[in-house]
Protein backbone atom coordinates (compact mmCIF):
# COMPACT_ATOMS: atom_id res chain seq x y z
CA UNK A 1 0.00 0.00 0.00
CA UNK A 2 1.43 3.52 -0.94
CA UNK A 3 1.82 6.22 1.69
CA UNK A 4 -0.42 8.49 -0.53
CA UNK A 5 -3.07 5.73 -0.50
CA UNK A 6 -2.59 4.85 3.19
CA UNK A 7 -3.22 8.55 4.97
CA UNK A 8 -6.67 8.66 2.49
CA UNK A 9 -7.50 5.55 3.85
CA UNK A 10 -7.07 5.81 7.17
CA UNK A 11 -8.24 9.34 7.17
CA UNK A 12 -11.54 7.83 5.72
CA UNK A 13 -12.00 5.43 7.90
CA UNK A 14 -10.97 7.41 11.15
CA UNK A 15 -14.23 9.41 10.01
CA UNK A 16 -12.04 12.57 9.47
CA UNK A 17 -14.37 14.65 7.17
CA UNK A 18 -17.29 12.03 7.31
CA UNK A 19 -20.34 13.87 8.97
CA UNK A 20 -22.69 11.77 8.26
CA UNK A 21 -21.19 8.44 9.56
CA UNK A 22 -24.28 6.51 10.12
CA UNK A 23 -25.41 6.75 6.09
CA UNK A 24 -26.72 3.12 5.49
CA UNK A 25 -23.93 2.93 2.03
CA UNK A 26 -21.39 4.19 4.60
CA UNK A 27 -20.13 0.61 5.36
CA UNK A 28 -20.10 -1.02 1.98
CA UNK A 29 -18.12 2.40 1.14
CA UNK A 30 -15.49 1.90 3.89
CA UNK A 31 -14.42 -1.55 2.80
CA UNK A 32 -14.66 -0.63 -0.87
CA UNK A 33 -11.91 1.94 0.14
CA UNK A 34 -9.90 -0.08 2.16
CA UNK A 35 -9.83 -3.35 0.27
CA UNK A 36 -10.40 -1.97 -3.59
CA UNK A 37 -8.57 1.64 -3.79
CA UNK A 38 -6.21 1.08 -6.12
CA UNK A 39 -9.24 -0.62 -8.01
CA UNK A 40 -11.46 2.07 -8.02
CA UNK A 41 -9.48 4.98 -8.95
CA UNK A 42 -8.13 3.55 -11.74
CA UNK A 43 -9.85 4.88 -14.91
CA UNK A 44 -10.26 1.58 -16.70
CA UNK A 45 -12.56 0.35 -13.69
CA UNK A 46 -16.16 1.71 -15.35
CA UNK A 47 -15.15 0.33 -18.87
CA UNK A 48 -14.28 -3.07 -17.12
CA UNK A 49 -17.68 -2.72 -15.08
CA UNK A 50 -19.36 -1.49 -18.07
CA UNK A 51 -18.21 -4.00 -20.61
CA UNK A 52 -18.28 -7.20 -18.13
CA UNK A 53 -21.71 -6.22 -16.64
CA UNK A 54 -23.18 -6.07 -20.39
CA UNK A 55 -21.85 -9.63 -21.38
CA UNK A 56 -22.80 -11.32 -18.07
CA UNK A 57 -26.43 -10.30 -18.93
CA UNK A 58 -25.91 -11.30 -22.59
CA UNK A 59 -24.71 -14.73 -21.58
CA UNK A 60 -27.12 -15.11 -19.21
CA UNK A 61 -30.23 -14.32 -21.80
CA UNK A 62 -28.72 -16.56 -24.54
CA UNK A 63 -28.35 -19.05 -22.55
CA UNK A 64 -31.97 -18.59 -21.71
CA UNK A 65 -32.56 -18.28 -25.65
CA UNK A 66 -30.85 -21.63 -26.43
CA UNK A 67 -32.57 -24.09 -24.27
CA UNK A 68 -36.53 -22.07 -24.71
CA UNK A 69 -37.36 -24.43 -27.53
CA UNK A 70 -36.76 -27.34 -24.93
CA UNK A 71 -38.25 -25.84 -21.97
CA UNK A 72 -41.71 -24.67 -21.61
CA UNK A 73 -41.47 -22.58 -18.46
CA UNK A 74 -38.76 -20.15 -20.43
CA UNK A 75 -40.44 -20.03 -23.78
CA UNK A 76 -43.88 -19.32 -22.35
CA UNK A 77 -41.83 -15.76 -21.04
CA UNK A 78 -40.76 -15.00 -24.90
CA UNK A 79 -42.75 -12.62 -26.86
CA UNK A 80 -42.03 -14.32 -30.11
CA UNK A 81 -42.24 -18.11 -28.31
CA UNK A 82 -42.71 -19.89 -32.02
CA UNK A 83 -39.74 -17.89 -33.44
CA UNK A 84 -36.83 -19.81 -31.59
CA UNK A 85 -33.42 -17.62 -31.33
CA UNK A 86 -30.86 -19.90 -33.32
CA UNK A 87 -26.93 -19.79 -33.56
CA UNK A 88 -27.88 -18.28 -37.17
CA UNK A 89 -29.01 -15.46 -35.18
CA UNK A 90 -26.75 -15.21 -32.99
CA UNK A 91 -23.43 -15.10 -34.62
CA UNK A 92 -23.80 -11.86 -37.22
CA UNK A 93 -24.78 -9.57 -33.54
CA UNK A 94 -22.21 -11.25 -31.54
CA UNK A 95 -19.83 -10.30 -34.55
CA UNK A 96 -20.80 -6.91 -34.82
CA UNK A 97 -20.61 -6.50 -30.97
CA UNK A 98 -16.74 -7.66 -30.74
CA UNK A 99 -16.03 -5.80 -33.87
CA UNK A 100 -17.05 -2.50 -31.93
CA UNK A 101 -15.26 -3.28 -28.90
CA UNK A 102 -12.11 -4.37 -30.68
CA UNK A 103 -12.09 -0.80 -33.15
CA UNK A 104 -14.06 1.13 -30.26
CA UNK A 105 -13.92 0.60 -27.16
CA UNK A 106 -10.97 -0.87 -26.75
CA UNK A 107 -8.74 2.01 -27.96
CA UNK A 108 -11.40 4.84 -25.97
CA UNK A 109 -10.49 2.14 -23.13
CA UNK A 110 -6.34 2.89 -23.58
CA UNK A 111 -6.96 6.61 -23.90
CA UNK A 112 -8.77 6.66 -20.87
CA UNK A 113 -6.01 4.81 -19.40
CA UNK A 114 -3.01 7.16 -20.73
CA UNK A 115 -4.49 10.94 -20.51
CA UNK A 116 -7.70 10.83 -18.00
CA UNK A 117 -6.44 11.21 -14.16
CA UNK A 118 -7.36 8.65 -11.20
CA UNK A 119 -10.98 9.28 -9.87
CA UNK A 120 -11.26 10.76 -6.85
CA UNK A 121 -12.75 8.91 -4.05
CA UNK A 122 -14.34 11.17 -1.19
CA UNK A 123 -14.95 9.19 2.09
CA UNK A 124 -18.30 9.98 2.54
CA UNK A 125 -21.17 7.74 0.88
CA UNK A 126 -24.06 9.22 -0.89
CA UNK A 127 -27.15 8.93 1.23
CA UNK A 128 -29.10 6.23 -0.04
CA UNK A 129 -31.93 8.80 -1.24
CA UNK A 130 -29.12 10.77 -3.51
CA UNK A 131 -28.19 7.19 -4.42
CA UNK A 132 -31.51 6.60 -5.84
CA UNK A 133 -32.54 9.72 -6.94
CA UNK A 134 -28.98 10.17 -8.41
CA UNK A 135 -29.77 6.58 -10.93
CA UNK A 136 -33.20 8.28 -11.38
CA UNK A 137 -32.39 11.51 -12.84
CA UNK A 138 -29.51 10.05 -14.93
CA UNK A 139 -31.96 7.66 -16.56
CA UNK A 140 -34.65 10.50 -17.16
CA UNK A 141 -31.75 12.57 -19.20
CA UNK A 142 -30.56 9.51 -20.98
CA UNK A 143 -33.83 8.87 -22.09
CA UNK A 144 -34.58 12.19 -22.88
CA UNK A 145 -31.61 12.48 -25.20
CA UNK A 146 -32.03 8.95 -26.57
CA UNK A 147 -35.53 9.74 -27.95
CA UNK A 148 -34.70 12.74 -29.47
CA UNK A 149 -31.21 11.06 -31.03
CA UNK A 150 -33.69 8.21 -32.10
CA UNK A 151 -36.73 10.02 -33.61
CA UNK A 152 -34.28 12.37 -35.59
CA UNK A 153 -32.80 9.24 -36.55
CA UNK A 154 -36.09 7.79 -37.93
CA UNK A 155 -37.42 10.98 -39.26
CA UNK A 156 -34.29 11.90 -41.22
CA UNK A 157 -33.55 9.20 -44.07
CA UNK A 158 -30.08 9.82 -44.56
CA UNK A 159 -29.18 9.12 -40.61
CA UNK A 160 -31.60 6.31 -41.26
CA UNK A 161 -29.75 4.68 -43.59
CA UNK A 162 -25.88 5.42 -42.58
CA UNK A 163 -26.30 5.03 -39.01
CA UNK A 164 -29.37 3.65 -37.34
CA UNK A 165 -30.12 1.23 -40.08
CA UNK A 166 -28.11 -1.62 -39.02
CA UNK A 167 -30.13 -1.88 -35.17
CA UNK A 168 -32.99 -2.80 -37.20
CA UNK A 169 -31.96 -5.94 -39.45
CA UNK A 170 -33.26 -7.92 -36.39
CA UNK A 171 -37.30 -7.46 -36.11
CA UNK A 172 -37.66 -9.86 -33.26
CA UNK A 173 -34.78 -8.55 -30.81
CA UNK A 174 -32.95 -10.88 -28.33
CA UNK A 175 -30.27 -9.24 -26.12
CA UNK A 176 -27.10 -9.29 -28.52
CA UNK A 177 -29.02 -7.05 -30.47
CA UNK A 178 -28.48 -4.17 -27.47
CA UNK A 179 -24.99 -3.43 -29.04
CA UNK A 180 -25.83 -4.62 -32.70
CA UNK A 181 -25.24 -0.73 -33.46
CA UNK A 182 -22.76 1.48 -36.01
CA UNK A 183 -20.18 2.84 -34.72
CA UNK A 184 -21.66 6.60 -34.54
CA UNK A 185 -24.78 4.92 -32.11
CA UNK A 186 -22.21 3.32 -29.76
CA UNK A 187 -20.24 6.23 -29.41
CA UNK A 188 -23.62 8.68 -28.64
CA UNK A 189 -25.12 6.04 -25.84
CA UNK A 190 -21.77 5.73 -24.39
CA UNK A 191 -21.08 9.68 -24.19
CA UNK A 192 -24.74 10.05 -22.64
CA UNK A 193 -23.53 7.58 -20.63
CA UNK A 194 -20.52 8.94 -19.13
CA UNK A 195 -21.16 12.79 -19.30
CA UNK A 196 -24.90 12.44 -17.67
CA UNK A 197 -23.79 11.55 -14.07
CA UNK A 198 -21.06 14.76 -14.57
CA UNK A 199 -23.64 17.11 -15.65
CA UNK A 200 -25.66 15.98 -12.19
CA UNK A 201 -22.57 16.08 -10.10
CA UNK A 202 -22.99 12.70 -9.04
CA UNK A 203 -20.73 10.58 -6.30
CA UNK A 204 -18.94 8.29 -8.31
CA UNK A 205 -20.62 5.15 -6.47
CA UNK A 206 -23.94 6.91 -7.45
CA UNK A 207 -22.28 6.74 -11.56
CA UNK A 208 -21.27 3.16 -11.22
CA UNK A 209 -25.01 2.23 -9.87
CA UNK A 210 -26.27 4.50 -13.11
CA UNK A 211 -24.01 2.63 -15.51
CA UNK A 212 -25.50 -0.91 -14.15
CA UNK A 213 -28.75 -0.06 -14.03
CA UNK A 214 -28.45 1.64 -17.96
CA UNK A 215 -27.02 -1.96 -19.46
CA UNK A 216 -29.13 -3.72 -16.98
CA UNK A 217 -32.99 -1.51 -18.83
CA UNK A 218 -30.93 -1.97 -22.53
CA UNK A 219 -30.55 -5.80 -22.29
CA UNK A 220 -33.67 -5.93 -20.64
CA UNK A 221 -35.52 -3.96 -23.31
CA UNK A 222 -33.70 -6.10 -26.17
CA UNK A 223 -34.52 -9.39 -24.64
CA UNK A 224 -37.51 -10.68 -26.19
CA UNK A 225 -38.93 -11.86 -22.97
CA UNK A 226 -41.90 -10.59 -20.74
CA UNK A 227 -40.99 -11.54 -16.91
CA UNK A 228 -43.09 -10.82 -14.02
CA UNK A 229 -40.16 -9.15 -12.58
CA UNK A 230 -39.02 -6.80 -15.80
CA UNK A 231 -39.11 -3.44 -14.66
CA UNK A 232 -42.08 -2.46 -17.02
CA UNK A 233 -44.08 -4.53 -14.83
CA UNK A 234 -43.28 -3.21 -11.46
CA UNK A 235 -43.41 0.26 -12.47
CA UNK A 236 -47.27 1.32 -12.22
CA UNK A 237 -49.56 3.08 -15.02
CA UNK A 238 -47.52 2.12 -18.05
CA UNK A 239 -45.05 4.47 -17.72
CA UNK A 240 -41.92 2.08 -18.29
CA UNK A 241 -42.10 0.79 -21.87
CA UNK A 242 -39.69 -2.36 -21.69
CA UNK A 243 -39.21 -4.95 -23.53
CA UNK A 244 -42.95 -5.25 -25.38
CA UNK A 245 -42.55 -1.77 -26.45
CA UNK A 246 -39.65 -1.88 -27.96
CA UNK A 247 -40.50 -4.94 -29.78
CA UNK A 248 -43.42 -3.23 -30.90
CA UNK A 249 -41.17 -0.67 -32.41
CA UNK A 250 -38.63 -3.25 -34.14
CA UNK A 251 -42.48 -4.30 -35.68
CA UNK A 252 -43.18 -0.83 -36.38
CA UNK A 253 -40.64 1.37 -36.37
CA UNK A 254 -42.51 4.59 -36.39
CA UNK A 255 -43.50 3.95 -33.23
CA UNK A 256 -41.90 3.66 -29.59
CA UNK A 257 -38.64 5.77 -29.71
CA UNK A 258 -37.68 6.57 -25.81
CA UNK A 259 -35.77 3.75 -24.63
CA UNK A 260 -37.00 3.38 -21.42
CA UNK A 261 -39.94 5.36 -20.10
CA UNK A 262 -43.39 6.04 -21.93
CA UNK A 263 -44.08 9.49 -21.84
CA UNK A 264 -42.31 11.14 -24.47
CA UNK A 265 -43.98 8.84 -26.86
CA UNK A 266 -47.47 9.57 -25.57
CA UNK A 267 -46.33 13.33 -25.61
CA UNK A 268 -44.93 13.04 -29.31
CA UNK A 269 -47.85 10.61 -30.67
CA UNK A 270 -45.76 7.68 -31.27
CA UNK A 271 -46.85 5.59 -28.73
CA UNK A 272 -47.89 2.21 -29.69
CA UNK A 273 -49.24 -0.30 -27.34
CA UNK A 274 -48.45 -4.23 -27.98
CA UNK A 275 -50.11 -6.81 -29.32
CA UNK A 276 -50.75 -9.39 -26.58
CA UNK A 277 -49.09 -12.96 -27.26
CA UNK A 278 -52.20 -14.43 -28.31
CA UNK A 279 -52.75 -11.76 -31.09
CA UNK A 280 -49.20 -11.54 -32.71
CA UNK A 281 -49.54 -15.31 -32.68
CA UNK A 282 -53.33 -15.22 -34.13
CA UNK A 283 -51.57 -12.47 -36.87
CA UNK A 284 -48.97 -14.99 -37.43
CA UNK A 285 -51.41 -17.94 -38.40
CA UNK A 286 -53.32 -15.50 -40.73
CA UNK A 287 -49.76 -14.31 -42.69
CA UNK A 288 -49.07 -17.80 -42.81
CA UNK A 289 -52.47 -18.97 -43.84
CA UNK A 290 -52.32 -16.26 -46.34
CA UNK A 291 -49.41 -17.42 -48.10
CA UNK A 292 -50.29 -20.54 -48.36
Amino acid sequence: MSTGRSKVTLSCLSGEGNVTGGLVLQPFWDYLHQNHHDLLRSPLFPVVLSVSTYFLLVALYTALDLLAPTWPGINRYRLHPDAAVTWPNIWPALGVTVYNHLLYVVPATAAQWLWRPPTPLPCEAPTLWSFFLGVLGCTVVFDFQYYLWHLLHHRVPWLYRTFHAVHHQYNQPFSLVTQYLSGWELFSVGFWATVDPVLLRCHCLTTWGFMVFNIYISTEDHCGYDFPWAVHNLVPFGLWGGAPKHDAHHQRPGTNFAPFFSHWDWLGGTHAVPAPPGARRDRREKGLKSSN
